[in-house]
Order: structure tokens, then C-alpha cells, then sequence
């Protein structure tokens, strides 16, 4: 899913409206941050996602199909099937992985470990940013509905390596997600700076060098 720019208003932090679920999803990143192998990590998503009842998944299913729905055609009907992977897809590949046991054998420390400490501090915030002027159904989106974007994100790019947004996705200008020799290319990964809250901040994969990003070199 797009990361949207939140109205000023939209934005609550611990000063907020919110504080017991401000410290409570503080404390979920404070405790897989300790976590030391993308193994250890890969176990502690899981058991915080599984967590989320139907009820809630259906929630989620409810606001990537608002969302993908606002989008124009025919791009609505292209980046589909991405946002559900990326979403839904990886879900359950976080669950398969972890009843199977497969956890346990990843010992590798925790890819770019600095990168990771950032994203896991910037999550208490941005659980309690989206635009409640655009979004349908907000009266049932919560920040730990958000806070469940940014734990698949954290299995998908920190866990996997693989970058927040699926391999192929296509973006407006007819450039998409790609991977080459192992490495991952994105057209927005260093667009997104000014939002604090974007997993593109934290991704594993490259810019994509496009016409914009040799003008700016």
C-alpha cells in the first residue's frame, strides 16, 4: 500500500488523543527490536500479527480495497494484485514460516541494523498517521491496524530483504519495482523523504535512475 500524506490534524503522537496505544505499540518495537537474527525477528512478527483476529483482517481488507479503489483506471486494476501481496500475500508467508519451524534456522544477524533501530523507532508515530478527510470506514481503522502495514513491512524488507514493495508493482510513469543480480531497484525509493512515516525510507532496495533522478544529479 501507498504511504499517503496525512492532513496535520490527522497526525497524534504521545501527546494525543491516544497515549495507552501510543505506549502499548512502543512497547511492541522496543521488544523485536531486541531481537538479534532475522530468525528471532521473523518468530516475534509473527506472534504480534497473530494476534489480529478475522475481524480485524477484514478491517484491513476493507481499507486496501477503498484505497486501491480511488486510484484511476486502468492503473486500479494493474497495482491490484501487488497491494494484496504485499499486504495479504506476506501475511501469510510470515505464518507459514513460523509454524513451519523455518525461523529457526535463519541465524543471520539483522539486515543493516541501524536502518532497522530507525524504522522501529519512527512506528510509534506513524501508526497514528492517515487522513481521516479521505479514508471511508475510519471510524474502524486504529493505529494497530496500522501498526500491522508496518510489522509486515518489518518481516518483508528486514527479515526477507526484499523490498516494502513487491517485485513488479507498476507506479504512474510506466516504471516499476525490479530486481537485477540480486539487487533491488524502486522509482520512489528516496521520493518519499519528506514523509516520516514511509517505509520507502527504510527499504533495502536502490533508486531507480530515472529522467528526474539524473536532473537532480
Amino acid at each position: 500500500m501507498a504511504d499517503t500524506q496525512a492532513a496535520p490534524e490527522s497526525i497524534i503522537n504521545e501527546n494525543g488523543a491516544f497515549p495507552e496505544e501510543f505506549e502499548r505499540i512502543k512497547e511492541i518495537c522496543d521488544h523485536i527490536l531486541l531481537c538479534n537474527t532475522r530468525g528471532e525477528l521473523g518468530d516475534a512478527i509473527a506472534r504480534q500479527v497473530m494476534h489480529y483476529s478475522m475481524y480485524d483482517l477484514q478491517v484491513l481488507g476493507g481499507r486496501l480495497v477503498n484505497e486501491v479503489a480511488q486510484l484511476p483506471s486502468p492503473y486500479r486494476e494493474a497495482v491490484r494484485p501487488y497491494f494484496t501481496e504485499q499486504i495479504f500475500g506476506m501475511y501469510h508467508r510470515l505464518l507459514l514460516m513460523h509454524r513451519s519451524g523455518q525461523f529457526r534456522a535463519m541465524k543471520a544477524p539483522v539486515s543493516d541494523p541501524d536502518t532497522f533501530s530507525a524504522f522501529c523507532q519512527m512506528v510509534p508515530r506513524g501508526c497514528f498517521c492517515w487522513d481521516e478527510h479521505t479514508e471511508s470506514g475510519i471510524q474502524f481503522y486504529t493505529p494497530f491496524h496500522r501498526l500491522f502495514y508496518y510489522l509486515i513491512s518489518a518481516f518483508s524488507m528486514f527479515v526477507l530483504i526484499l523490498p516494502g514493495h513487491p517485485v513488479g508493482i507498476p507506479f504512474p510513469g510506466g516504471f516499476k519495482v525490479e530486481e537485477k543480480d540480486g539487487r533491488f531497484f524502486c522509482p520512489i525509493r528516496d521520493k518519499e523523504k519528506d514523509v516520516f512515516y514511509s517505509i520507502c525510507n527504510f527499504c533495502p532496495a536502490l533508486q531507480t535512475e530515472t529522467a528526474d533522478t539524473k536532473k537532480e544529479t
